[in-house]
């Protein structure tokens, strides 16, 4: 309830004004009985047809009002709750866009999708049952329950009696569902991270024929959402009968007891009437409470779901305060660094690291997989925070910048080009939102992407699909590239991204880099000598450990590491 507490304190206006229409619409309802006993005990005996009329007009009148104030106090319910999830999907949003690397893996993508979107939904239906039903529903219960003793107390104690049977079985109903709740959201986190697996990977699964494979893991996953569903249903399709069932034996008794007291002249037909419809309102605002009470335990998983997103900070500090600006651009020394990933401090995957780059270098990584080197430039991006020692640029440690201002430096080209849904342009500007046309085809032709993208109808308007899906690996790679120095950031940074071009592309593009870098630090992971072996310095990684640094010439001399990787790729000519 601290969730939704919080959030509703924001519309406190809109809440008033529900209170406002709430009470209305209760002494609206609860005066229709009181004019309609009136009518009958008043009006009918003396056959005073002037009152007879005055009450009816009085209650066409209270009807007509009373449905304005619930279509009132409908759009009232609909524009907080749907305000209010709005703004939790907001913060949550907010909120993720700052995690680390480390907050994305210990919650999971998938839970991160529903927390969003089915955990948000959950909160905003309890929400628009609390603002309908849940504030009127404890009032309409009091004030009935008054009216009733005052109209006939004797009458009342089958109410006394009916209230514990029903407090009872509203307790076990919500004991039994909050368990079952819990259960149906995981398994529902659990179908989003199967579809979400199946469909970024279809081309996997046709590739080995797997399909029957993946069918039989969704429906496994599929049918524990179903079975958790079906009896969190039953248990709420049981409990509305067994009210009912309830408030109509209490009913029965009390027209029975009523009728024996008007045969008996101690209450008039009128009072029973309005009696009745007192007793109505009681038992039927009391099931409708129990309905809220029912719905909570759903609520309030969904709701601590959402509350551990929004709580979780990031470890990698915002640093607000930080170093916005440096006299140099592009000065990078690593000094002793070592880095294990959260919960493997025993086991880094870098292990004392320590180099230099400056403005207009080249300093490449090489070295076999699992060496640590896309690890390793992670680190500069903050992608990561260092376990022990030190990364400066421009003699500024990595963590006195402010965060922004430090990836702001930096152009960062993952192996896996990941483009958004949008043109060609607007992914682009994605580096630089108010690039130009004239930059736009300049970091186009730099990174070799003018000939595919003047083929497209549309050019630079041409359409990308999810996940850029309608372009081939090579094309992807290439804009991300261009993406990256349209930004003119004073540190690239490419991650193997040179991987999915042919040799002619990949020397064509490297040529056009050398020129348009001469002032930038580059910065290059490569499985590929050929793409490397001109870079001013080569760092070789093996098993996170620095084992050489020099030339192409002086590592193949003396790094016999280095040698094994270019003799399993160069011919005999240029390892000489």
């Amino acid at each position: 309830m601290k969730l939704i507490i919080h959030y509703l304190g924001r519309h406190k206006r809109w809440l008033l004004f529900n209170f406002v229409c709430v009470f209305g619409f209760i002494i609206i309802e609860l005066g229709l009985p009181t004019l309609l006993a009136n009518m009958i005990d008043k009006g009918l005996p003396t056959k005073d047809m002037g009152y007879i009329k005055t009450q009816a007009i009085w209650m066409i009148v209270i009807v007509i009002i009373g449905v304005l104030l619930n279509i009132l106090l409908a759009l009232c319910g609909a524009k907080i709750t749907t305000s209010i999830v709005q703004e939790i999907r907001n913060d949550m949003f907010a909120n993720v866009q700052n995690y680390s690397h480390r907050e994305y893996e210990e919650i999971g993508v998938s839970s991160l999708i529903t927390r969003t979107t089915n955990d948000a939904y959950q909160v905003m239906l309890f929400l628009n049952l609390i603002l309908r039903t849940g504030f009127m529903t404890p009032i309409m219960f009091i004030s009935s329950l008054v009216l009733i003793i005052r109209t006939s107390p004797s009458l009342s104690v089958f109410v006394a009696v009916t209230i514990p049977f029903l407090l009872i079985g509203v307790f076990l109903i919500a004991k039994i569902s909050e368990p079952l709740s819990k259960k149906q959201q995981k398994n529902l986190d659990g179908i989003n991270r199967i579809l979400r697996e199946n469909l970024s990977g279809l081309r996997v699964v046709r590739a080995f024929v797997n399909e029957k494979f993946e069918e039989k893991r969704f429906e496994k996953v599929n049918t524990d959402y179903s079975e958790s569903s079906k009896k969190l249903f039953k248990l709420m399709a049981a409990a509305q009968p067994a009210f009912f069932f309830l408030f109509n034996i209490v009913m029965a008794l009390i027209i029975w007891f009523g009728a024996l007291q008007i045969d008996a002249g101690g209450l008039q037909v009128g009072n029973l009437i309005a009696f009745i419809e007192y007793i109505f309102h009681a038992l039927f605002s009391f099931m409708l409470f129990a309905t809220v009470f029912m719905s909570y335990p759903r609520a309030a998983v969904s709701a601590k779901r959402i509350q551990e997103v929004l709580d979780i900070k990031s470890s990698i500090s915002l640093n607000e305060e930080g170093v916005k600006k440096t006299e140099t651009n592009g000065f990078l020394r690593f000094e002793n660094v070592t880095f294990a990933y959260p919960g493997h401090s025993e086991s880094p995957v870098i292990r004392d690291v320590s180099f230099t780059a400056s403005p207009g270098e080249t300093v490449a990584f090489i070295g076999s997989t699992g060496s640590g080197k896309s690890t390793l430039i992670q680190l500069i991006p903050r992608f990561y925070d260092v376990t022990r020692g030190h990364i400066y640029l421009d003699d500024v440690e990595l963590r006195d910048y402010n965060l922004a201002a430090l990836r702001q430096k930096i152009g960062y080209i993952p192996q896996k080009a990941l483009l958004f849904s949008g043109t060609i342009a607007e992914n682009m500007k994605y580096g630089k939102p108010d690039a130009t046309a004239q930059e736009i085809e300049t970091a186009s032709e730099i990174a070799q992407a003018t000939e595919f993208i003047q083929q497209k109808p549309d050019r630079y308007e041409e359409r990308l699909a999810e996940g850029g899906s309608n372009f081939s690996g090579g094309q992807k790679q290439r804009l991300a590239i261009a993406r990256a120095i349209l930004r003119r950031p004073a540190v690239y940074v490419f991650d193997d991204s040179f991987s999915a071009l042919d040799y002619r592309t990949d020397a064509n593009l490297r040529a056009r880099l050398k020129e348009e870098t001469e002032n930038t630090t580059v910065l290059i992971v490569a499985q590929r000598v050929g793409t490397i072996m001109h870079a001013d310095r080569i760092i070789v990684l093996n098993e996170g450990e620095v084992v050489g640094i020099g030339t192409h010439h002086e590592l193949l001399e003396n790094c016999s590491v280095y040698y094994d990787i270019a003799s399993s790729q160069l011919s005999e000519e240029e390892l000489a």
